[in-house]
């Protein structure tokens, strides 16, 4: 059994998101279905992380096991004759057996898009969030610094239904038959960095850190909105966070300007 590592880049647009779901279109299921096809194995590739529907990557992280021998270098090729355009794979390599592209991951840098034209290109409208209206740029940079840290991300997570669901099935049997509840997760992460920069027309976030929650760079990016139009602070950022409490936050970020940009090993 060969466990194999690729990197992805794909345009998120007209899929569900990463996970596989019945009756919809995802990255994982198309890159299962080639994989399949070149092996005619069952395969479930596993990812660094569940990108939402709508959300770009530039470079995701897969891995799978397989018993095929297909050289590793054919495997570039082999992949992206079969899977459609929007999705590439941009490098492959076969790993030690105990990687796994989530679980061994240590960091993850995310990158958010918000376009400040006047007119948004038609050829740029599917990859950011066109928001031309007033905003104080120098105090949503100056606030970006505050969510670095090991902190409890609760205000900045939305509800993940994965999670919820393994919450109320997931329970173990010990070796007496008796049952025991998983342990419990947590919402604490450790951000490393997190900017805002403008770019010509846009005004980018890049966050990096070891870990995300449901949903949270683009609820980050929603209150730091917030910040710009003034109807919050800088200061009030780690009151949010002291809260634990969604409501507190700002609303959600559209998908379309959100980029997984790099997966740290």
């Amino acid at each position: 059994m060969r466990n194999l590592k690729l990197i992805l880049s794909y345009d998120g647009t007209e899929f569900a998101g990463w996970q596989v779901q019945p009756g919809s279109s995802t990255i994982q299921g198309e890159l299962a279905s080639a994989i399949g096809r070149l092996t005619g194995e069952n395969v479930l590739p596993q990812g660094s992380g569940r990108t939402d529907a709508g959300v770009h990557a530039l470079a995701q992280t897969a891995s799978f096991e397989t018993e095929s021998r297909i050289p590793i270098e054919n495997w570039l090729r082999a992949l992206n004759d079969i899977l459609p355009s929007a999705i590439r794979v941009l490098e492959a390599s076969e790993v030690a057996p105990e990687f796994h592209a989530r679980k061994s991951a240590t960091a993850k840098t995310y990158r958010y898009r918000i376009f400040r034209g006047a007119i948004c290109p038609p050829f740029l409208a599917r990859y950011v969030w066109h928001y031309p209206y007033p905003l104080d740029e120098p105090a949503m940079i100056a606030a970006g610094g505050e969510v670095v840290g090991e902190r409890d991300f609760t205000s900045f997570a939305a509800v993940d239904p994965e999670r919820v669901k393994r919450r109320e099935s997931g329970k173990n049997r010990n070796e007496s038959g008796l049952c025991t509840a998983q342990a419990h997760s947590t919402n604490v992460r450790t951000i490393f960095s997190s900017e805002w920069a403008c770019e010509n027309e846009e005004l980018i976030y890049t966050v990096r850190g070891s870990g995300f929650l449901h949903h949270m760079v683009r609820n980050l990016v929603g209150t730091f909105l917030l910040v710009g139009r003034g109807s919050l602070t800088r200061e009030d950022i780690g009151r949010i966070l002291d809260a634990r409490k969604r409501m507190e936050a700002g609303a959600t970020a559209p998908a379309n300007g959100l980029y997984l940009v790099a997966v740290e090993y």
